[in-house]
């Protein structure tokens, strides 16, 4: 009864904020929940003494949430299959050298740059931290967040090409991320870890392609069921279990589930969906059905992450903390595209503006925050948190708001030089 109590209170305020959203603020969706989250918040926090039980209660309903749990247990499986289900495979195929190489090489060149940024910048804040648990940051927060990016590129009118390239690394980067993420809180712990370059590969290998692995099978069987049956409610409910059991498999078998259902969403949205026996009428229902699901959890999950600010005390006091986090984060996105950029002869030359909008697209998000709330306390958790809580803030809001406006720019600056020539 208490779980029931909790969701329903979420999407209750889900659809209150949703409405004002749409009626006054005119946000894109997920911006608008999070900062009407964010703004009550606020509120709450300054009237705390005029509105103690209001504020008690909603602290109590989210701390009640573990969004570890919830978000890299179960909606972010739901969020990546219904993202990935509308990928077109060959718009990604073009784009597979960028998205592999930004997805694995850039996380890692990123963390490592963050992590000793931090650990020389911090001191100038008054806060020192071993360069282990920075390492730990940088690993947390290197990862572009899928559901931020999936979210909020749709309506910023990036180019095509672009918005597969930051889509499906933002789909794929979870494996190494989480890899890198595991072995430096492992080290941080003091744990006994194998560091070498074998038992990391066995590690990413079972971790991440492991995954792949299973979501193509998933993909595969439930595409064949799909098929064979007739009927838009049992091909929505094969989906589910596709969803709902393949998580239950990767944590049996220890893979990545986030990996196993993008690889499961592109095989069901690309061959599962344009089988000979599917109507156009069962694949219409197929997508709409994810999209609401999209939408829903993306609400719920925005919400959250703007009432996270009511469990992080004292937050004003990192505040320098966070803008140094903000600039070394952008800072290490532009280092982590700009070297495999200029080092790897893709076949698509990258211009100036196609690195500005990779780096000002490249969102964090609830996954981020996610695992910094994984961390033990011990280990800095309050400070891991908070600068991690500004970087995503200023990630969503800053850059999710102004990155539509910075490819239309940069399109017109363009079109406008070449009119010139």
């Amino acid at each position: 009864m208490e779980l029931y109590y909790s969701f329903s209170v979420l999407i209750v305020l889900s659809a209150i904020f949703s409405y004002i959203n749409a009626r006054f603020l005119k946000l894109p969706a997920s911006i608008g929940v999070m900062v009407i989250a964010l703004l009550v918040s606020m509120g709450l926090i300054a009237t705390d003494s005029l509105f103690p039980r209001i504020f008690l209660g909603i602290s109590t309903l989210i701390a009640s949430v573990d969004l570890t749990e919830i978000l890299m247990g179960a909606m972010l499986n739901f969020l990546l299959f219904a993202g990935a289900i509308h990928i077109h495979l060959e718009d990604l195929r073009e784009q597979r050298l960028p998205v592999i190489i930004f997805s694995t090489v850039s996380v890692v060149i990123s963390t490592f740059v963050i992590g000793f940024l931090m650990f020389n910048l911090l001191p100038l804040t008054g806060i020192q931290i071993p360069l282990i648990q920075c390492l730990v940051f940088g690993a947390l927060i290197s990862p572009t967040d899928p559901i931020a990016v999936l979210g909020i590129l749709k309506q910023a009118g990036v180019p095509k090409s672009l918005e597969t390239k930051i889509a499906g690394e933002s789909l794929f980067n979870d494996g190494m991320a989480v890899v890198v993420f595991i072995l430096m809180l492992a080290l941080a712990r003091g744990e006994e870890v194998n560091t070498s370059f074998s038992g990391i590969s066995m590690l990413l290998i079972k971790e991440a392609l492991g995954g792949i692995a299973l979501g193509m099978v998933l993909g595969f069987v439930g595409s064949q069921m799909i098929y064979r049956v007739d009927g838009y409610n049992v091909h929505v409910l094969i989906t589910l279990a596709i969803v709902m059991g393949g998580h239950l498999v990767a944590q049996a078998m220890h893979m990545s589930g986030p990996l196993a259902m993008v690889a499961a969403g592109l095989v069901v949205g690309n061959y599962g969906k344009n089988l000979g026996g599917v109507s156009e009428t069962e694949r219409d229902y197929i997508d709409k059905f994810w999209e609401l699901v999209d939408e829903i959890l993306n609400a719920i999950l925005f919400l959250i992450i703007g009432f996270e600010l009511l469990l992080i005390p004292d937050l004003k006091q990192y505040g320098w903390a966070g803008v140094i986090a903000i600039a070394v984060v952008l800072f290490a996105r532009f280092v982590s595209i700009y070297i495999p950029v200029k080092l790897i002869p893709f076949r698509n030359k990258f211009g100036k503006k196609s690195i500005t909008i990779l780096v000002w697209g490249g969102l964090r998000g609830g996954v981020s925050i996610a695992l910094a709330l994984s961390i033990d306390n011990e280990l800095n958790k309050e400070i891991l948190l908070a600068v991690t809580y500004f970087v995503v803030l200023f990630s969503i809001i800053v850059q999710g708001l102004t990155v539509g406006k910075l490819t239309a720019k940069m399109s017109n600056a363009e079109e406008a030089s070449a009119t010139r020539e």
